[in-house]
């Protein structure tokens, strides 16, 4: 029964798993911003947790780190299909301050697991998001729908 239910939910929401692999937490600030009354996410059917293993996107932020590089490839592979990851912030795409040459910091994110959208900003606004997540995630859960 509850299994019913939770596949009911699934193919009617987008599941939010966030991921921070090193950064200053400005891009996080942003995403809690879009759980405010003012953004409430919620209403988009969109929800925030930090499960992969029931995540549709995976929202990635910071700069990736050297004790990131093979925990971000797990979190990937936890993920069910489609995965979708988007790309929040200067850091993830391109290490922003944080690459300095003989720097723990790899950039991009995409040379360690395939990106969908990419979010410029440091940090991106919260509306920048929200388009982001529902540019990709949508027509990818429609297509997961019919493979049920």
């Amino acid at each position: 029964m509850l299994d019913a239910l939770k596949s009911i939910l699934r193919k009617t929401s987008i599941h939010v798993c966030l991921v921070n692999t090193g950064g200053c937490n400005g891009c996080d600030i942003e995403v809690l911003a879009l759980l405010s009354p003012r953004y409430d996410l919620e209403q988009y059917g969109i929800y925030v947790h930090q499960n992969p293993r029931e995540a549709d996107v995976i929202l990635v932020t910071g700069a990736v780190t050297e004790q990131w590089r093979e925990k971000l490839q797990r979190i990937y592979r936890k993920a069910p299909e489609p995965k979708i990851v988007v790309a929040l912030g200067n850091c993830p795409i391109s290490g922003d301050v944080f690459n300095q040459e003989g720097g723990s910091v790899y950039a991009p994110v995409s040379d360690f697991i395939p990106v969908d959208a990419e979010v410029p900003g440091c940090p991106p606004r919260p509306s920048e998001i929200l388009e982001a997540i529902l540019a990709v995630a949508p027509g990818a859960i429609a297509e997961r729908g019919k493979k049920r």
